[in-house]
């Protein structure tokens, strides 16, 4: 008698996994999709600051030009991500060194450098931007007009 109680109550609930499966798969699906596109934001910025950093490292010695640095940028970043879109900026960074930077700086209205030229222990910018929706898995409504940054400061020797 018991087993037939029991075996009625879970006829009657046989449909309520489906529903529950129904409503908690899509919400679940959104949650799994939103974390693996930050994770690959955060890897393409992860990606772009080590772009910067080995090419700015590259122009601190003699005898290296800006083109020479902004190829080295987009040969490391070509390897990860599709270079079309991305800016590459090489910038006198003196303003650093004064000590008042403004809070939103405009960092293509900072001077030119050419690194052949430079002065021993000038400091200038390696700068590489790259538009979101150019190197998203799955571009997101939310983010239309973002921008990956990725810069490395150094001193020329």
């Amino acid at each position: 008698m018991l087993r037939h109680k029991r075996r009625g109550r879970s006829e009657r609930r046989s449909g309520t996994t489906t529903v529950e499966l129904a409503v908690v798969a899509p919400v679940f699906g959104i949650f799994l999709a939103g974390i693996m596109e930050f994770g690959h934001a955060f890897l393409t910025v992860g990606t772009l600051n080590a772009a910067a950093k080995q090419a700015a490292r590259y122009g601190a010695v003699e005898g290296v030009s800006t083109a020479d640095v902004e190829s080295r940028a987009e040969s490391i970043l070509s390897s990860a991500v599709d270079t079309t879109s991305a800016t590459y900026l090489v910038k006198d960074a003196s303003i650093f060194d004064s000590g008042s930077v403004p809070e939103s700086l405009d960092y293509e209205g900072l001077p030119d450098i050419e690194l052949l030229n430079a002065e021993r222990r000038q400091l200038y910018v390696v700068r590489i931007e790259i538009p979101y929706n150019d190197v998203a898995i799955m571009p997101p409504f939310w983010a239309k007009d973002l921008t990956l940054v990725g810069q490395s400061v150094m001193r020329h020797e």
